[in-house]
């Protein structure tokens, strides 16, 4: 991805993220070390409470090391009282916290957008600890049939060099009988010597140069069956469309640097996942009045907050090297409990509406997925 694309996700994660860290930070309570100030150092604005009545600024800003370490774990990391309120919900109750929210009880919980934020850099950060990483040593079926060249010319090589030391033990075997004929019985024993040294060689390379040339003719029909398969890769595909096939140009010139930009441009711009994911929400209540795009919205932040701490769960449990069929029972059963209760509780549903809007949600995630994956492979494009 070129700079302009990078630059453009990073900008738009770390505004959202400090708008949450701003809106969060004037709710702190007040520590020691702060101004003595008697109008707004924001506005101007004479203070009358604690926070300014014209621009909203705290009364009493801090200015000491303690606060700002202060500011960094409220703000940054979340850890405070709504944090402990929000998570249980979150994980237990998403329909009940979904609906609370949106019908306007903000203070009390953290917001969608930065338990969205937050929740997912810390996936990402634990999948880089625990090696969840995009391979980089990946070979195109290009490259792959290039190495199969490479080996079979190696082998060859080494059958000619068999060959050609075959010929000189061959060589030279045949003096040595020449000079047999004519040695004296001082030179014969030693001649004799010889000989039997030269034919052992001989045996022992006519040995080598069929066992070379066997593996040789075996990796031959090897290479031409898998070429059957090299010969259906991407690599002769043309779309004629210019930015596909510069994506698959890049691909096939190093699909480890692809995958790995495919991840990182899916962490900056993980946020493409709410407006994809919000019209096919509405399309499952297109037909029942009350609910709003920002219903939607929030109901689908919150879920995918909690399908980044799920991730992030299974990975450890990866880590760890829990049992297999632990992980696979996870993955099946708590994504779509989850979605069910959420569905339920935040849209009031009975278990029929929920169940069926549930297996139609499940189509419609695997779309937005597909979907989300071709706008990252377009974005790396660029």
């Amino acid at each position: 991805m070129s700079d302009f694309g990078d630059a453009l996700g990073t900008a738009v994660e770390g505004g959202l993220f400090a708008k949450a860290i701003d809106d969060r930070t004037r709710d702190e309570h007040l520590e020691d070390g702060h101004f003595a100030e008697g109008a707004c150092l924001n506005c101007g604005t004479e203070l009358i409470g604690s926070h300014c009545h014209s621009c909203g600024q705290k009364a009493h800003l801090h200015r000491t090391i303690g606060a700002f370490m202060h500011d960094l774990l409220h703000g940054a990391l979340h850890f405070e009282g709504k944090t402990w309120k929000t998570l249980p919900k979150l994980a237990l109750k998403p329909g009940e916290l979904t609906r609370r929210y949106i019908e306007g009880e903000r203070a009390r919980f953290v917001s969608p957008m930065a338990l969205f934020l937050f929740t997912v850099f810390l996936m990402f950060a634990v999948f880089q600890v625990v090696g969840l990483t995009a391979p980089t040593n990946i070979m195109t079926d290009a490259s792959i049939a290039n190495t199969f060249g490479e080996i079979e010319e190696r082998m060859a090589s080494d059958r000619d060099d068999i060959r050609i030391r075959l010929s000189e033990t061959s060589a030279e075997l045949a003096e040595l009988t020449e000079e047999r004929s004519t040695a004296s019985e001082a030179e014969l024993a030693g001649l004799e010597d010889d000989i039997a040294s030269a034919e052992e060689e001989r045996a022992e390379l006519e040995d080598e140069l069929a066992t070379t040339e066997r593996n040789l003719a075996e990796f031959h029909d090897l290479r031409e069956r898998d070429i059957v398969k090299v010969n259906t890769s991407v690599t002769d595909i043309k779309t004629d469309i210019a930015f596909i096939d510069k994506v698959i140009e890049k691909w096939n010139s190093n699909p480890g640097l692809m995958l790995y930009k495919l991840q990182a441009n899916g962490y900056k711009f993980s946020w493409l996942l709410i407006p994809i994911s919000i019209p096919f929400v509405w399309l499952l209540f297109l037909w029942k009045p009350g609910y709003r795009a920002y219903d939607h919205a929030i109901f689908v932040t919150y879920s995918i907050a909690f399908m980044s701490l799920f991730f992030i769960v299974l990975s450890l449990l990866i880590k760890a090297g829990a049992p297999g069929w632990i992980r696979a029972t996870l993955f099946t059963f708590v994504p779509p409990i989850h979605i069910y209760k959420q569905l339920r509780g935040a849209y009031s549903l009975s278990r029929f509406s929920a169940f069926w809007r549930l297996a139609v949600l499940l189509i419609f995630i695997n779309i937005v997925a597909i979907l989300f994956l071709n706008l990252l492979l377009v974005i790396g494009a660029f």
